[in-house]
């Protein structure tokens, strides 16, 4: 019986250490397989091609090209962490039981759960690298690639929304009868902005409750050094709980102490992708102040994401460890067979979970961490039949 490395050690001297010292050195070597191939397939798809048909049909130069693909780089080496460790523990631990080694193990008292821990150990380092690649390198590279990709071709558009600046505040107010509902509080719309001064706006004030104000203006724009906005040309209506006009006051310049979220939405946001998780929750608040629910959703779902994605790491390492524990005599080819299927099938219940929490089934949140609860699941059921 081959038992490998272990050949030479007892029960005694069979030390925690030494164990997942071993096991994680099997894992290493596939995982930087599976990473080098992972992200060069990524690259290829996702990336290569479509630069190459800019060189050819847009002229753009090969040295902006091979920037702009080193800079992609880290996007697909994100998607291709979690790839990784699941093909890294099936081949791993797939050899291990092939040779018998998990037998002898197994043989001297150590139990499944016992072998699967340097798995779980080493998928928990993946998933911080995961994270802070996912959250902070991967979103700076894909912003730089996308304004060099940009700059390179001409394309020099306004990073601002320049016209129909819609903004609507809602606040919860208490009933006659105790309870609470949502009102609106104000809208704002501006016809026009060129980043700088807004043209022909039109706002309805409705915070002072028993007074509701109407301020039509010809321009404004926002006083960086007093917090304020600054009106001009144009005349408020004071409109009493009758409807009748308290009192109509013209002027040249007026102060008026609005938000700046009517400004911060004109922003036009970058990709999910260009962003890190920081930046997500600061636009996510922006978003949250928009009508269109849908959006809402969408955005939410998407901010979850990308703290659900790194824990993907720990879910493929289960499901990986899992399958390749059960004695098998399976090889490479099948084992990447396998994980291929795998991941095809992860992404798709992960589409299908993301379209349920955008279309408000289900909560934002659940669609996003969805896929990772029931791959937890699936792995527990593999382990628990693999002890049988």
């Amino acid at each position: 019986m081959k038992i490998g490395a272990f050949k030479l050690l007892d029960r005694s001297s069979l030390g925690l250490s030494v164990m997942n010292l071993y096991i994680i050195t099997e894992l290493i070597l596939p995982f930087l397989f599976g990473m080098g191939i992972f992200t060069s397939l990524g690259l290829s798809i996702g990336a290569v091609f479509e630069l190459i048909r800019k060189v050819t049909d847009s002229g753009l130069f090969w040295g902006v090209a091979v920037k702009v693909l080193i800079l992609k780089m880290p996007e697909f080496i994100v998607l291709a962490f979690p790839m990784s460790i699941l093909l890294a523990t099936l081949m791993a631990y797939s050899r291990l039981s092939s040779d018998s080694e998990l037998i002898a193990l197994r043989s001297i008292g150590v139990n499944i759960y016992r072998l699967i821990l340097p798995a779980i150990a080493f998928s928990l380092c993946i998933v911080t690298i995961t994270f802070l690649f996912n959250n902070f390198v991967a979103p700076a590279a894909s912003y730089r690639a996308s304004v060099t990709l940009k700059q390179a071709l001409g394309k020099t558009r306004p990073d601002f929304q320049t016209e129909n600046i819609l903004f609507d505040e809602y606040a919860e107010i208490q009933t006659a009868d105790g309870d609470t509902k949502e009102v609106l509080t104000r809208l704002f719309y501006a016809e026009e902005f060129d980043g700088e001064q807004m043209k022909n706006l039109t706002v309805l004030d409705r915070s002072r409750g028993s007074i509701s104000q109407i301020v039509i203006a010809r321009s404004a724009k926002w006083n960086v050094l007093e917090n304020i906005w600054d009106f001009y040309d144009g005349t408020i209506y004071l409109v009493g709980m009758d409807g009748g006009y308290n009192n109509v006051v013209r002027f040249q310049h007026q102060q008026l102490a609005l938000p700046q979220t009517a400004l911060e939405i004109t922003k036009k946001s970058k990709r999910i992708t260009e962003m890190n998780i920081f930046e997500a929750w600061e636009y996510l608040k922006v978003v949250k102040h928009d009508s269109d629910e849908h959006r809402i959703r969408k955005w939410q779902v998407r901010v979850q994401a990308k703290i659900a994605l790194p824990f993907v790491c720990l879910v493929f390492a289960l499901i990986g460890a899992s399958l390749g524990i059960k004695p098998q005599n399976s090889g490479k080819a099948t084992s990447f067979g396998i994980c291929i299927g795998l991941i095809f099938s992860y992404h798709l219940l992960s589409f299908i979970c993301e379209s349920l929490g955008i279309s408000g089934v289900v909560p934002p949140w659940l669609a996003a961490w969805l896929p990772n609860f029931l791959g937890l699941g699936a792995a527990g059921g593999l382990l628990a039949k693999a002890t049988d």
